[in-house]
């Protein structure tokens, strides 16, 4: 049957739609080129470079990246022009086997193959007549893991790199764990059905598309099935040598994303010449910031650049260690456009004269500074959690109230303050507990309580109880046996207001961000010294050197022919619709959604998700996900239409995988694959 399908299909499919190549900005000061990089082994990596009307040679900046290069003309434009008319050369390569480049897809991200052909793409672009030799990585996410992943090889020509929100502790933090505890994610799944999409604007599906894109195995499942710390993460880790990297790098993160903790921990243990910045953003590019304020990061990039590309006197040396902004008191709520707080210009990391303050729960729901006494203890409920976050929330994001989801929590508050106190670090919950079943996660939040009670999250963490000697080599627990539990709460900046009381609340479940351990139980708090939380507390008075910033640029013109387009969508991801509950059965449900749409030079394009969560409270076990992916592209000679539809459920014993991804030509269903499979549960 597929083979008559593709007879019918493909004379359709292989109508190309036209080159959409070289490009000039409205200004005529920004140069569009389009190439292709040859790899050794006769694969070819499509670069967009972006340069300058006038002719080089000029040093050449690297994003490379997975994420379509073609299509994103139009967001990176903004980026990359400014870069140009600073004396620079763009250059942006789709890794193998996605967007317009060839060969098979890679089989995870930051694999040798990927890695090794980065190697080839530095020595290609510093040989080219428009480059001076000397090259440069930077990026956000993807293409901020791997300028880290690159300087650590030191491929001769890197001379400098700036990762922003990025990080080198891929077990800990990437997206498919979460502090060593199984997390679903949204962009696990959806980033399947990009990879799957050959090139624009040809779209060209053949056999060999086929076998390079379309049969591939989703990554999911390679990811699920390493469960616990170990080789496969400390390929693409730094903590075993942080000495391989001696590139200059410059860190970028923020106070609202999920690889923060890479800063202090960078700036710790490089011996390389490191400077960073943090503020209160989320998982963007600081000149767009969201929530505000935000900086040009890009001027402090030109000067970084300049300065080991070119040589050139910026005085980066002579920065601060840390540019930091430090967070005050804001209400709870999503929807936060500015933070509140100010600048701090640090010499050194951490703080001079930063000193740790513990603070000690009580039976009565106290925080003192005075051990407590007593055995509370917590009924464990899988579907909490959510009001803490949306489905796709990370320790990061800009939270609602707390307080309803603080209800199923312990909770531990002090007296209202005397004075402001000011935080400045990773501050640490030490815990004494026990657990009636063999799994148990714990789950700590540091919050802020206001005099009206609205509670606003300050730092938060996790821990997998079978990871309390190592994530290694997990070891169940023992039913009833008290063990200690140190958790690292994640990197935060924060000052509490006079009249205003710390909370640290523990709990057994943050879903749906975490998978639910599988049985039904309780734990226990034991209270006394060895139960605390330390927090790292800024002297008060001490001396504050705020740094200056360049003006934010905002005359960027759009690039031709790329247009986001209202249809009622929204822009965001897994952004939630409704939360169900039903007391009688105990189940819980999540359902989040959200979709888009663009006009492109060659067509139009539309993009939709839906995820469904769902966990019972009397049996965890049988916690489920379902995400519902699609994307049409609509051409003057066709439509294409591309769908992937994942569901994973679990039992006591394993996660139970379905994927089924499928491609249209207009009404005709051209290919459909189907993976199915079962991962056994590992400490999970």
């Amino acid at each position: 049957m597929w083979t008559r399908l593709l007879q019918l299909a493909l004379p359709l499919l292989l109508v190309g739609t036209g080159a959409w190549a070289q490009g000039r900005s409205p200004d005529g000061e920004v140069v569009l080129d389009t190439a292709s990089i040859p790899m050794p082994d006769g694969a070819r990596l499509a670069v967009d470079l972006w340069r300058p009307t006038a002719a080089g040679p000029l040093p050449v900046l690297l994003e490379y990246l997975p994420y379509r290069k073609d299509e994103a003309r139009a967001d990176r434009y903004a980026l990359y022009a400014y870069f140009v008319r600073r004396g620079y050369v763009v250059a942006r390569v789709d890794i193998r086997g996605t967007g317009n480049s060839s060969g098979r897809l890679i089989p995870h991200e930051y694999s040798d193959i990927e890695l090794t052909d980065g190697d080839a793409v530095i020595a290609w672009l510093a040989k080219q007549p428009f480059s001076t030799g000397a090259v440069g990585m930077f990026g956000i996410s993807w293409s901020g893991f791997n300028a880290l992943m690159m300087a650590r090889r030191r491929p001769p020509a890197l001379k400098a790199i700036i990762a922003l929100h990025a990080t080198e502790e891929l077990y800990q933090e990437d997206v498919h764990l979460m502090d060593g505890m199984m997390h679903v994610d949204s962009w696990e799944m959806s980033q399947d059905l990009s990879n799957l999409m050959p090139g624009a604007p040809a779209y060209r599906i053949d056999a060999q598309y086929f076998a390079d894109r379309f049969d591939q195995p989703p990554w999911f499942l390679t990811y699920k099935r390493q469960q616990r710390d170990g080789p496969f993460w400390d390929r693409a880790s730094l903590r075993t040598d942080y000495g391989a990297l001696a590139t200059p790098t410059l860190l970028i993160g923020g106070w609202y994303d999920g690889y923060r903790d890479a800063v202090p921990r960078l700036l710790t243990n490089l011996r390389a010449p490191v400077k960073a910045i943090i503020g209160p953003w989320s998982h963007v590019f600081p000149h767009r910031a969201n929530p505000g304020p935000g900086v040009e990061w890009r001027h402090e990039a030109v000067r970084w650049f300049d300065h080991w590309l070119k040589e050139a006197p910026t005085g980066v040396r002579d920065d601060p260690a840390l540019r930091v902004f430090v967070r005050e008191y804001h209400p709870p709520g999503p929807d936060l456009p500015t933070t509140p707080g100010f600048w701090r210009s640090e010499p050194t990391w951490p703080l001079t004269g930063l000193r740790d303050t513990a603070l000690f729960p009580g039976v009565s729901g106290t925080l003192g500074d005075r051990p407590g006494s007593g055995r509370p203890t917590l009924r464990y409920d899988p579907g909490t959690g959510v009001e803490a976050g949306g489905p796709v929330m990370w320790f990061g994001d800009v939270t609602p109230d707390l307080a309803p989801g603080d209800r199923s929590a312990l909770n531990f508050d002090t007296e209202p303050l005397a004075a402001p106190l000011e935080i400045l670090g990773l501050p640490r919950a030490v815990l004494s507990v026990s657990a009636t079943a063999r799994q148990a996660h714990w789950l700590v939040r540091l919050s802020d309580v206001a005099p009206d009670g609205r509670v606003t999250l300050v730092a938060s963490a996790g821990q997998n109880g079978a990871h309390r000697r190592s994530a290694r080599s997990p070891e169940a627990i023992v039913p009833g046996v008290r063990f200690p539990l140190e958790i690292e709460m994640h990197a935060t900046s924060w000052v509490f207001p006079a009249g205003h009381r710390l909370r640290l609340s523990v709990t057994n479940a943050q879903w749906p961000m975490i998978w639910p351990t599988p049985d039904p139980m309780t734990t226990t708090l034991f209270l006394g010294g060895d139960t605390r939380v330390v927090l790292p507390v800024v002297p008060a008075g001490y001396a504050r050197a705020t740094p200056a910033w360049a003006p934010i640029d905002t005359t960027p013109d759009p690039w031709p022919g790329y247009q986001w387009l209202d249809r009622g969508t929204t822009s965001g991801f897994g952004e939630v619709d409704r939360v169900e509950r039903d007391p009688r059965t105990g189940r819980s449900r999540v359902i989040a959604s959200s979709s888009s749409a663009r006009r492109l030079p060659w067509g139009e394009e539309e993009s939709s998700e839906r995820i469904t969560h769902e966990t019972w409270a009397r049996t965890p076990s049988r916690t489920s996900v379902h995400g519902e992916y699609e994307t049409i592209v609509r051409l003057p000679d066709r439509t294409l239409r591309w769908a992937v539809d994942v569901r994973v459920r679990s039992d006591r014993t394993h996660f139970h995988y379905v994927h089924r991804r499928r491609l249209w030509n207009g009404a005709t269903l051209v290919r459909e694959r189907r993976w199915s499979t079962s991962i056994p549960r590992d400490h999970q």
